[in-house]
């Protein structure tokens, strides 16, 4: 069955755990798919997996149009939701509407998601207006890590964790379908999934959210230059990856690959004939 924001708002009201996970190219994205996960996120995050930046904020709307198109060509089943980067929606409503727009129209995304509360909450209810749903994120927000002083854990004081709550309070007001968590205590995850009415989605915020997502190389052990708090490996496919290419130069160098049958034949007597 394909996954939409309505049944991802049902499976809350059902107390059905959602899945989401990201992807950045065709052939994973078929494979996530495949496999039954319900959402698709198609990260700014592919900024420093995909494109070795040190953090998300060079990354460019060609950038995520460009992952976004190849991502929902493979994807079948799953809802893709595409991010807005950084600066494609602060600067402006109409901006964000257009770029919001873009993503859709020519990434073939089903929704997009934006980071901020309250601050971004004229642009969410803005584009949700133009009939493209929002996926909002708060708590620790990636695009504001200069302002954060880096990757910190956000909402642990009383102060800090009300903000968050009103925050979550504001962008489900504004239309948000649904509010991405991230690096916030659990309690308070536990606090603002039992608040609202749409769902939550997680990411090192307990198990108490509707919903869970990942960057698909921190699970898999592809991605080595940081390894959050927050991520488990449920498979070790970087290793695997590694054990092959490393048999691969083993066997090119000892000229056993590629052996006969990788080979195509021909009638050699034709050889002789060549000058």
């Amino acid at each position: 069955m394909k996954n939409t924001v309505l049944t991802f708002g049902q499976a809350k009201k059902e107390h059905k755990k959602q899945t989401m996970l990201t992807a950045y190219d065709y052939s994973t994205a078929k494979l996530i798919d495949e496999a039954g996960v319900n959402s698709i996120l198609v990260g700014d995050s592919l900024g420093m997996v995909c494109l070795g930046y040190e953090d998300t904020l060079s990354v460019t709307m060609e950038d995520m149009i460009h992952h976004t198109r190849a991502v929902t060509r493979g994807a079948k089943n799953a809802l893709v939701v595409a991010d807005m980067p950084f600066m494609s929606y602060q600067t402006s409503t109409y901006d964000a509407v257009v770029n919001a727009g873009r993503l859709i129209k020519e990434g073939h995304a089903q929704a997009v998601k934006l980071e901020g509360g309250a601050t971004v909450c004229e642009q969410i209810r803005a584009i949700v207006n133009a009939s493209i749903p929002v996926c909002a994120h708060i708590g620790m927000t990636p695009q504001s890590v200069n302002a954060f002083g880096g990757f910190k854990v956000q909402g642990k004081g009383e102060e800090a964790a009300q903000k968050i709550l009103d925050d979550a309070r504001r962008v489900q007001e504004a239309g948000a379908y649904a509010v991405v968590l991230e690096c916030v205590p659990a309690a308070l995850a536990k606090k603002i999934t039992e608040t609202l009415d749409i769902p939550t989605i997680g990411i090192g915020a307990g198990a108490d959210c509707d919903a869970q997502v990942l960057v698909y190389q921190d699970m898999i052990a592809m991605f080595s230059d940081f390894t959050p708090k927050f991520a488990k490996t449920f498979a070790n496919a970087g290793a695997v990856m590694m054990e092959g290419f490393k048999a691969y130069i083993k066997e090119v160098e000892e000229g056993t690959f590629p052996a006969k049958e990788h080979t195509f034949k021909m009638d050699e007597t034709i050889i002789d004939k060549l000058y």
